[in-house]
């Protein structure tokens, strides 16, 4: 029993051992799953956030964890992710754009994809995927673009990849590996807007593996192989509006193009791009393309001509005319150029021609024979060549080119302005001539132009100035990137003026280009432009006056913020008006500048300034007068003298029995009356009166104090006229009081009328003081009581 138990204990214990064991190999691999997904929201931290998921390029091999239905975007391109598993995109069912280009994709789970079913473009370009596989794209029913080139696969399948692709607008495909187009392989598109097919190593090709397809209406085609070139053509004639073939070698003539093949044609525009052909194929080319009556558009852009222009001309003309419209030729070398001929022989192809352009390709002439026979052009590009005046003349012969209306000579080495003129007046219907960046240099004041032209276009021709030898018949005008300093011209048809890049200090004056409705003066020297310049072109409806150097005057500034059509006419406002000056708002938008009152309207300012100031000193006067400031400040002023003065001058300086202070109203008594009676008295007094004694010159509160100072008392005549006299009066009042304070006993007070108490002014609380502290003298009217009064004064002046 013992023995059974301690077996028991110890099968329990490894069983507990090995829980234990186990439950820490679960915590491993779960902190590691955590601990990655961690790194990769480090990583990716939009993963889950946003509907814009952008983990493209941070070295991935997975793909992220934790999407969810927020997302309509994801962009994983340029990772390292080999393997797209079954739940990677499970939960991002709202996913509208799938970017997976550049990494390292060799294999997908066939379920990867089934809960997409609303995306819209799935990029796959650029991996290493050896197969395709229909179940991938089988529930992608939204799907409209989808590029798979630039894998590994070297076909298609046997059957579609893409039947379930109902609404699928553009596909590429191919890759420098891709050999074989089966039958079938398309089963299921029926319109595309782009097709492009990489099919550099096309090798085979079954007949009516692209007749699956109904429409296309843009297709690229990268292929070497010409016996399979005519092949493809025969299918696509039915279904293809423009055919792109780039980088192919025609060398050998075609036997046939349109082969087995039924009206209608839907083939309107050829291009080969980056190809070379010979003679040999052009001459059989030619004829061929006669067969595809819907083709009105043939592009040759980028390509070499192995041969001297010696076609077969006699099976070419033996074809018949062509159906061709418009023919392009940019950047085509002939190999062998000093020797091409003049294609004598080919009028009769050129006579349906509408439109011709031959750029950047070395052209310098076309022989006046061979241009007389494009009777029914209408528009010629010889841009980027190497047209002269002379080799012009002959170029633009009489009768040649009688139906033109659109010449384009730009980038020649035209120098006579004159010269171009007389050459294209032989061109009777011609509207809008380019001849831009030519080297003229100059301009005669005269010029013969087409009475029919309505179009010039002068710009980076080196014109310092403009003449009359404009015709007054344009309605469009180009002389941008010149040296034009002003603009003159009386042009009463002109619509639309473009003036870019020159020197221009000022708007052109609207009454010589009255019916102007489109103007650029960009990049000029322009400081700015008022309301009235703004308002005088009546039919202006876009001005770009933009990347000039705006003066951001107050006048400027209130224009600009007052007028209502800025933001309609001005042509890229705000973002390109910006501020040169002043200092402090360079760099700043015309529109978001504001100034200060001070700023805009300074003499405005300095002189309301200077009106408040003005009013102010009118003010303060007048409230000084009404509470008599002045009086209080200049008695202060006395006060603070007499305070330095000895408080009583020295007997050797008295000079007078007593100082009369009195009213000039009371002048008569004192004089007449009172003065007659003290100095004729025996001993006679002598009095110091203000109008007879004052020094000279001398301030009259100093003149004041000195004479208090020097009498031996002071007499005050009080009176109604004392209390309210002037402001002279109240200086001298002031004065008396200020001595008061020193020896009250030196004041004898004589009161002519009787006085209120309440009818004294407040400032003069001394004589309030001493009115009701000091016995006075009043003058009796009475004759025989005025003995008395004056017996009192003389005994009052002795004491």
């Amino acid at each position: 029993m013992k023995y059974t138990s301690k077996v028991f204990n110890q099968m329990k214990h490894k069983s507990r051992i090995a829980c234990m064991w186990r439950a820490w190999a679960i915590y491993l691999v779960l902190a590691a799953n955590l601990s990655e997904e961690q790194v990769l929201k480090q990583a990716c931290p939009s993963a889950d956030a946003t509907e814009l998921c952008n983990c493209s390029s941070m070295g991935l091999d997975f793909v992220p964890q934790g999407l969810t239905g927020k997302i309509r975007v994801l962009n994983l391109a340029h990772n390292r992710i080999k393997h797209i598993r079954s739940q990677d995109l499970q939960q991002a069912v709202n996913l509208r754009t799938l970017l997976l280009q550049s990494n390292k994709i060799s294999s997908i789970d066939e379920d990867s994809f089934l809960s997409l079913g609303k995306l819209e473009l799935l990029d796959l370009s650029n991996n290493s995927l050896a197969h395709l596989s229909p179940a991938w794209f089988e529930h992608l029913f939204s799907l409209q673009h989808l590029h798979l080139q630039g894998n590994s696969y070297r076909d298609l399948g046997e059957s579609s990849p893409f039947s379930s692709l109902r609404n699928l607008s553009s596909l590429h495909l191919g890759n420098p590996w891709f050999s074989t187009i089966r039958q079938g392989n398309f089963e299921g598109i029926e319109l595309l807007d782009k097709l492009w097919i990489d099919g550099a190593s096309l090798s085979q090709y079954e007949p009516g593996s692209l007749k699956s397809i109904k429409k296309i209406n843009y297709m690229i085609m990268n292929i070497r192989s010409t016996n399979l070139f005519s092949a493809i053509v025969s299918d696509l004639l039915h279904s293809v509006e423009w055919l792109e073939v780039r980088h192919i070698k025609l060398e050998t003539a075609e036997t046939i193009l349109v082969q087995n093949s039924t009206l209608p044609f839907r083939l309107r525009k050829l291009t080969f791009k980056d190809s070379s052909v010979t003679d040999e194929y052009i001459s059989g080319i030619l004829v061929l393309l006669k067969e595809i009556i819907s083709l009105q558009e043939l592009e040759a852009i980028d390509c070499e001509l192995q041969g001297k222009g010696l076609w077969n001309m006699e099976e070419i003309t033996r074809s018949g005319q062509s159906f061709i419209q418009t023919i392009l030729i940019v950047n085509v070398t002939i190999k062998n150029f000093h020797l091409f001929t003049d294609l004598e022989g080919i009028e009769s192809q050129v006579t349906n021609l509408k439109s011709l352009t031959i750029a950047s390709s070395r052209v310098f002439m076309v022989p006046c024979s061979l241009a007389r026979y494009f009777s029914s052009l209408l528009y010629l590009d010889f841009h980027d060549n190497l047209l002269v005046n002379n080799r012009l003349n002959e170029t633009v012969c009489k009768d040649a080119w009688p139906s033109l209306q659109t010449l384009n000579l730009s980038q020649n080495s035209l120098k006579s302005l004159r010269q171009t003129a007389i050459s294209v007046t032989r061109l009777p219907k011609l509207v809008n001539l380019d001849i831009s960046q030519n080297n003229f240099g100059d301009i005669p004041d005269v010029c013969e132009w087409p009475k029919t032209l309505k179009y010039l276009n002068l710009s980076s021709t080196q014109l310092p100035k403009l003449t009359t030898c404009i015709p007054p018949t344009l309605e469009i005008l180009d002389v941008s990137a010149n040296s034009l300093r002003e603009f003159g011209l009386q042009l009463p048809f002109l619509r639309e003026l473009y003036l870019s890049r020159n020197q221009l200090k000022a708007l052109p004056g609207a009454a010589s280009i009255p019916s102007l409705v489109a103007m650029s003066v960009r990049r000029n020297k322009l400081n700015g432009f008022s309301r009235e310049e703004f308002e005088s072109f009546k039919a202006m409806e876009l001005l770009d006056a933009s990347d000039n150097n705006f003066i951001c005057s107050c006048e400027f500034l209130a224009f600009i913020h007052h007028e209502a059509r800025i933001a309609q006419v001005l042509v890229g406002w705000p973002d390109r008006y910006i501020c040169d000056s002043p200092l402090a708002v360079r760099g700043a938008q015309v529109g978001a500048v504001h100034l200060s009152l001070m700023e805009c309207h300074r003499s405005l300012v300095v002189s309301l300034i200077c009106v408040l100031a003005f009013l102010a000193v009118l003010v303060l006067v007048g409230l000084s007068r009404k509470y008599h400031a002045v009086w209080y400040l200049r008695m202060t002023w006395a006060w603070l003298q007499a305070k330095r003065k000895p408080k009583r001058a020295p007997a050797k300086d008295i000079c007078y029995d007593a100082f009369v202070s009195y009213s000039e109203n009371d002048s008569d008594w004192v004089e007449n009356i009172m003065v007659r009676q003290l100095e004729q008295a025996c001993p006679p007094f002598r009095l110091c009166l203000h109008k007879r004694d004052f020094v000279p010159g001398k301030w009259i509160v100093d003149n004041i104090i000195d004479s208090i100072e020097k009498s031996h008392k002071t007499l005050f005549v009080l009176s109604e006229h004392f209390v309210r006299s002037e402001w002279c009066k109240y200086e001298l009042d002031f004065s008396h009081f200020r001595l008061f304070d020193e020896n009250n006993d030196a004041a004898i007070l004589v009161l002519l009328e009787p006085i209120q108490s309440k009818a004294i002014p407040k400032r003069f609380c001394k004589l309030r003081k001493i009115m009701n502290t000091k016995t006075y003298l009043e003058w009796p009217p009475e004759e025989e009581k005025q003995e008395m009064f004056w017996e009192n004064l003389k005994g009052a002046l002795k004491s």
